[in-house]
């Protein structure tokens, strides 16, 4: 598995503050649907206009997987390490 290069993910040169912003927006969305607790259907205004975004349960884990790109740019999770393997021996 090749190694996390944040200088060439599709989150590079996106501002950290704005960044950390849509992590915590995502995070709680992520939990608010998983626990059906959140509308499926959002909408927000940007600079350019109205937009709307639509998350279901279907796409938890699409969510998930952007939720995991977004902590990996920002250095918060690392990439996974190789299996520790336990050799027990007898004396």
């Amino acid at each position: 598995m090749p190694c996390f290069d944040p200088n060439s993910s599709l989150l590079a040169g996106m501002d950290q503050t704005a960044l950390r912003y849509s992590l915590a927006e995502a995070q709680q969305i992520y939990i608010q649907l998983s626990t059906g607790a959140q509308a499926e259907s959002l909408s927000y205004t940007q600079g350019d206009g109205t937009r709307s975004v639509t998350y279901t349960r279907a796409n938890l884990a699409q969510l998930a997987a952007a939720i995991q790109l977004m902590q990996a740019q920002l250095g918060i999770v690392r990439a996974p390490r190789k299996a520790l393997r336990l050799t027990f021996t007898r004396r």
